[in-house]
């Protein structure tokens, strides 16, 4: 049944995940799709790097789809052809974006997305790929988002606001279509939208959370794109905890090894990472600038220490070059170590892993761009000349097979953390 006359009226919520439950089963195969926001390969090189080194899914493998200028409806002629060459169990989707055409929401441009949007998770349904995180569209910025003659030539009404309603109202769609089909969903548009207030108001109109285009974020903007999807799929946030006795010993979650302990010093091999960031408080060209903006660490990134049996009502702790001061109260409590260190001993191995994801996702773009989805092209010719047919499955699984190899290069760079915590009274 057709439901969009009651869409627009639908309010955004937080992300919300289709009965409480993981989308990433195991050996999972998790394909991130979208459009030329997903092909800058930053939220998706994010989220495939918290996948495997910080949730420490190993067993996850990952395929960045994003196309430059696409609609939902564009992907959905697509999808049969190019997913083939991955298979996946799971799918990401980010659309919208292109849908709302740049101009005020119309009922044509809301019955067309969610047609596309139908039409794209029945067949997803139908080729296996059954968790689906339906996501909203972004969000334009509010400084930089210019279109002056938005709403019709002469018109004078504010383009951002504007834009971003009809996002919102995009948005909308999406979750209740997630919800009929009982699919996950993911609202990647509130939560922009609410850093962007945040950030701006902080640091000036000038800093950019959608981009300096208005529509294509930087590292800042799309780790709350990041943000959404991973909560979208279900992770609970829990990288690591660590607890000391000051007057015993240490013990430590999965993933984590104690070597030695004692007299408040821990030594621990840890093959799951925290998230890293980079850049510096101000920038919109690093992570780091966003944390102050996004709940990111508290939601997915804790890497706790508890400390107990401490005899006076501070300590300091030391870990990775750094060294801060907390109370008795906090330490029992709990401590999250990847808030408070703007420096981890996680920082250099992080950064060669997301390089090496990174360059996997950079040949994911042209084996589908500039070969497989042209394959489309020679269907009538296959059924003249099956040959033709072997042969262009031949190249698939040898373009698959170099897609694998890089994916097993990357995950070689994931090596074991030795790292030391240090309390002092």
């Amino acid at each position: 049944m057709q439901k969009f006359a009651i869409l627009a009226t639908l309010v955004l919520s937080p992300i919300v995940l289709a009965a409480g439950e993981s989308q990433l089963p195991p050996n999972a195969r998790l394909a991130i799709i979208g459009d030329s926001i997903t092909e800058q390969k930053l939220y998706s090189k994010f989220m495939e790097t918290y996948v495997v080194a910080c949730a420490g899914r190993q067993d996850v493998r990952v395929f960045q789809f994003g196309w430059s200028g696409e609609t939902a409806g564009g992907f959905a002629a697509r999808l049969e052809n190019d997913l083939g060459v991955f298979k996946p169990t799971t799918a990401t989707l980010c659309y919208g974006m292109n849908d709302g055409s740049y101009r005020p929401f119309e009922a044509t441009i809301g019955k067309r997305y969610e047609d596309a949007m139908r039409s794209v998770v029945t067949k997803l349904d139908l080729i296996g790929a059954k968790h689906v995180v339906v996501g909203t569209p972004g969000a334009v910025d509010t400084k930089f988002f210019a279109r002056p003659n938005f709403g019709g030539e002469g018109a004078k009404l504010d383009a951002a606001a504007g834009y971003n309603e009809s996002l919102a109202k995009l948005g909308a769609i999406g979750k209740a279509l997630s919800t009929e089909y009982g699919k996950a969903f993911a609202d990647v548009h509130q939560p922009m939208i609410d850093a962007m207030a945040k950030g701006k108001a902080a640091l000036g109109e000038k800093y950019d959370v959608c981009g300096g285009d208005g529509v294509h974020p930087g590292p800042n903007g799309q780790l709350i794109m990041a943000y959404a999807f991973l909560k979208g799929l279900g992770f609970d946030g829990k990288i690591a905890e660590i607890q000391v006795d000051m007057k015993g010993t240490a013990s430590a979650s999965d993933g984590h090894k104690v070597l030695s302990s004692g007299s408040g010093r821990v030594e621990l091999e840890s093959v799951r990472y925290p998230f890293c960031f980079d850049g510096d408080e101000k920038s919109s060209g690093g992570t780091r600038s966003m944390t102050a903006f996004l709940p990111f660490n508290d939601d997915l990134n804790r890497f706790v220490l508890k400390v107990s049996n401490l005899s006076g009502d501070k300590a300091k702790v030391t870990w990775g070059g750094g060294t801060k001061e907390f109370t008795r109260e906090q330490l029992s409590k709990g401590v999250n170590l990847a808030a408070e260190f703007a420096t981890t001993p996680f920082d250099g191995a992080f950064k060669n892993y997301m390089s090496a994801a990174g360059k996997k996702q950079g040949f994911e773009t042209g084996m589908i761009k500039d070969f497989v989805t042209k394959f489309r092209g020679f269907a009538g010719d296959v059924k003249e000349q099956p040959e033709l047919g072997n042969a262009l499955d031949a190249l698939k699984k040898q373009l698959g097979l170099r897609q694998a190899a890089l994916d097993d290069a990357a995950r070689k760079v994931l090596v074991p953390i030795r790292h030391t915590i240090e309390i002092k009274e």
